[in-house]
Parts: structure tokens; sequence; C-alpha cells
């Protein structure tokens, strides 16, 4: 069962830097917001990588590589 826990992070952090990019893009700072949604992407990016080798740690123990 996937945790469930980290999808509500994942998703909670999305919509903060939601959040500060329109309040940055309404006081006419749209450079900042592009690079905070950057910011945000390679976070989340991070995360899926980590549970990316995981994953790949868990096959390897199941068929003892």
């Amino acid at each position: 069962m996937p945790n469930i826990n980290l999808i509500f992070q994942i998703a909670g952090l999305g919509v903060l830097i939601a959040i500060f990019s329109i309040v940055l893009e309404q006081a006419q700072k749209k450079e900042h917001g592009q690079m905070l949604t950057l910011v945000g992407v390679i976070v989340v990016l991070l995360i899926v990588i980590q549970l990316i080798a995981e994953l790949f740690t868990t096959i390897r123990t199941i068929f003892n590589m």
C-alpha cells in the first residue's frame, strides 16, 4: 500500500508553491515566482528519485540479486 502521507506532502508542497507563485506574480515579481516553481519541481523530483531507488533496492532484495 502506498504511503498516503507522502502523497499529501507532495500535494501540499504543490499547493503552497502555487499560492506563493501567485502572490509573487501579483507583486510584479514574476521571475521570482518562476524560480520558486522550478525549485518546487526539483524538490518533488528528488523525492520521487529517492522512492525509485528504494523500489529498486526492494526488488533486488526480493530476487536476491
